[in-house]
């Protein structure tokens, strides 16, 4: 991977991360680290499954992958935050 796609990765997962977090309800103790990580995951199990549906090669913007990726970010949220909560 190259210098370009590891900085276009973060940003990807930031601002999917990031709307994954604004999707639940309530604070959520996660670190911006945290966060980009979510957000990186989800944007790749995102983009799988829109092309396992046939949807991530569409003309234009792919908002149903878009979708996809923010909604598996939330999950992943509500995952992380009550399996990090039990630990502490």
């Amino acid at each position: 991977m190259t210098v370009s796609g590891i900085i276009s990765a973060i940003i990807v997962g930031a601002i999917i991360g990031a709307l994954g977090r604004l999707l639940v309800k309530g604070k959520q103790k996660i670190s911006i680290i945290v966060t980009i990580l979510l957000g990186i995951v989800a944007a790749l199990i995102g983009t799988w499954l829109a092309q396992i549906v046939g949807v991530a090669t569409t003309d234009g913007i792919d908002w149903i992958e878009i979708v996809l990726q923010v909604a598996l970010a939330a999950v992943l949220v509500v995952v992380y935050t009550s399996v990090a909560g039990r630990r502490s």
